[in-house]
């Protein structure tokens, strides 16, 4: 896939420099205020999303966007999105102050101490945001592939040279994402999104029942994302009889999939846990061989998704 990430200082006209660069190379323009709708249409609003969450909720929608249009991305710390991959150009605009407090002047009619007040309300605003969302007040330059200063540069001119530099990189030849890729990445953010109890608002919303312990309330979630019904402990199965046929001891499966009729009890990693259930579910299925029940860990919930084609499956409604 191919995104051409731009960021800049407060000041630096860096949108402006964006929409030309996406003109220049003919792809899909993503600015703040778009992903900002987007975020409105799958989640309820931006509002909702946790600082710590927004990367996932903001790779989540780039990604699915990406499967139908190479992007010049333009929003706040976007260059801190897809860390590690290869065919992303990170880009920064940035211009002495002297230069970011002429261009505020002009942009907002401002006389000059009246636009430098501005210029450091903005600049505080975003150290501030990086801060809440990464954990980190400044972005290393090392994290840039081309920083160009707008000092003596108008804003078609860095537009020309962004496009050379993504053509140098060979941005164009992988522009779209392709589907499984997408899936792999969608699931991997779905599951962070879903550890801060986030699930696609509108027409489904987490049925508030007394979990367990967290992972279930996550799985939840997750079950949501994907659009797959589920029960949480519908049902209660006597595994142990006493004397007289009283029951002494009851299996309770954590979820029920009615679309695949499948029960499912959800297992950690530690050996004690694993053993103890895997006692309870080999039980089950001696005395009712007709429930389809599984161990699962959070692998086999990839698997399932990945195996039924889940991954098509609309976020929103």
């Amino acid at each position: 896939m191919a995104f051409v990430m731009i960021a800049g200082e407060p000041g630096c006209r860096t949108e402006e420099v964006a929409r030309l660069t996406a003109q220049l190379l003919r792809f899909e323009f993503v600015s703040e205020s778009t992903l900002r709708a987007t975020f409105a249409q799958e989640f309820g609003s931006e509002s909702v999303i946790p600082d710590k969450a927004w990367a996932a909720a903001a790779t989540s929608i780039l990604a699915r966007l990406a499967t139908e249009s190479a992007l010049v991305v333009c929003i706040p710390d976007g260059e801190l999105l897809f860390p590690g991959l290869d065919t992303v150009l990170r880009a920064r605009v940035v211009a002495p102050q002297g230069r970011r407090t002429g261009l505020i002047m002009l942009e907002h009619r401002l006389e000059r101490p009246a636009a430098l007040q501005l210029l450091r309300q903005l600049d505080r605003q975003e150290k501030d945001l990086r801060k809440r969302r990464f954990g980190r007040v400044t972005t290393p330059p090392a994290t840039y592939d081309v920083i160009l200063n707008a000092e003596h540069l108008d804003s078609a001119h860095i537009a020309t040279m962004l496009e050379q530099a993504a053509r140098a990189r060979g941005i164009l030849d992988d522009a779209k994402l392709s589907e499984q890729t997408e899936a792999q990445i969608q699931f991997q953010m779905r599951l962070t999104l879903a550890r801060y109890g986030i699930a696609p608002p509108v027409n489904v919303a987490l049925k508030r029942k007394p979990f367990a312990n967290p992972s279930e309330e996550i799985f939840a979630n997750l079950l949501n994302f994907y659009r797959i019904a589920w029960e949480y402990e519908p049902t209660s199965f006597p595994i142990q009889f006493g004397p007289g046929g009283k029951v002494t001891e009851a299996f309770t499966p954590d979820f029920y999939l009615p679309e695949f009729d499948l029960y499912l009890e959800l297992t950690t990693m530690k050996q004690a846990h694993v053993t103890r259930k895997n006692r309870k579910v080999k039980l089950l299925r001696s005395l009712y061989p007709h429930i389809n029940i599984q161990v699962f860990y959070q692998k086999d919930f990839r698997n399932l998704i990945f195996k039924h084609g889940l991954t098509n499956r609309p976020v929103a409604v």
